[in-house]
């Protein structure tokens, strides 16, 4: 079969790849559509991001769905034909972390199109995968594998959002639009937030946020004073997720926070240096998340049940032969959201 693998920064090819069969309590997924991430762009141009390297050739992707190919022995609530969504994540289900309900902390976590060990975990942009049969989620009919792909960057934010608490009724701020910034906005209208304020740079990305339901979208290069509504007092946000992982936009955020406010990194950028007495005088509360766990299988519900829409977010499907073309696409904010690969 044929994957889409990098062998260094600008070094992305269509190489053959072995086509495993499926052991038992496994399955054999074809893959219909597979969106590309962040984490894949930084593989793309840099080789990987901190101390994270491609150190041998790898088959990127995580955000994958497809149908059902081949059933391993032992597996009965799946059989060929089934469409599902294919959750990346594969935690060890034993380690102090697993037995605590935190399986995204997994000791060993298997995640698929990560160079975090070695040898990698192959990603998803394959022909092919075979997986766990857990991994593989159903989706309901009436949902496109388009759509059922978005299921892992969802979870993300799913799982963000449950790092801040009740979102009903709150005043919230999204700093950074990508993806998971724009995702951000549906899950806080759907939380039942009053509010959400969304800043980028970009104008592309803050338009999308505007029809995925923001009350306001300000672009902070050109406009940066009309945040001056929200600065009142010592600030009037309850809850910010902070998705561009840039210190500038964290740092510029805490004047606009309201003493106790809850800040969610979700964004991972670079080492971050921080006004920790500001932090203290306002008595904000920082909070880190880290992808998901069963917040996936619900990601999966909410798209099926049409809760929540992701389609407006999909913004180009190229085959997977295109790759490189993809992904000079999806790293131009003006022409893209989330492109997606298909197979």
């Amino acid at each position: 079969m044929r994957a889409v693998v990098i062998h260094a920064p600008r070094d992305l090819r269509i190489d053959s790849f072995d086509d495993k069969a499926p052991a038992p309590g496994e399955v054999r997924v074809k893959i219909a559509a597979g969106g590309i991430c962040g984490s894949d762009l930084h593989y793309y141009h840099d080789g990987g991001f901190g101390t994270v390297r491609i150190r041998e050739p790898m088959a990127l992707g995580h955000e994958i769905a497809g149908v059902v190919a081949d059933v391993g022995e032992g597996v009965s609530h799946l059989a060929s034909g089934t469409r599902v969504a294919v959750n990346p994540s594969r935690p060890c289900g034993v380690c102090i972390h697993c037995r605590e309900g935190m399986g995204n902390q997994c000791l060993d976590m298997r995640f698929m199109g990560s160079a975090m060990r070695t040898p990698h975990v192959q990603g998803g942009f394959r022909e092919f995968v075979t997986v766990d049969a857990a991994q593989a989620v159903p989706i309901a009919s009436s949902l496109t594998l388009r759509e059922a792909a978005m299921a892992e960057p969802l979870s993300v934010c799913l799982h963000a959002a449950k790092q801040a608490g009740p979102l009903l009724g709150k005043r919230v701020l999204v700093t950074g639009c990508g993806p998971i910034g724009a995702l951000m906005v549906i899950v806080a209208r759907y939380g039942g937030a009053a509010e959400i304020v969304v800043t980028d740079i970009a104008d592309a990305p803050l338009a999308v946020a505007r029809k995925l339901g923001a009350s306001h979208a300000v672009n902070v290069a050109s406009e940066a004073k009309s945040l001056d509504l929200w600065r009142a007092g010592k600030g009037v946000f309850d809850v910010l997720f902070e998705a561009s992982g840039n210190q500038a936009a964290l740092v510029s955020a805490l004047e606009l926070m309201r003493p106790g406010a809850v800040m969610v990194q979700v964004g991972i950028g670079g080492e971050m240096t921080l006004p920790i007495n500001t932090i203290v005088a306002k008595e904000l509360q920082l909070r880190g998340t880290f992808r998901f766990d069963p917040e996936f299988e619900l990601a999966v519900r909410l798209m099926g049940d049409g809760l929540l829409d992701v389609k407006p977010l999909i913004s180009a499907s190229l085959p997977y032969q295109s790759a490189v073309e993809a992904f000079e696409l999806a790293t131009d904010r003006s022409k893209s959201m989330k492109v997606q690969l298909t197979f």
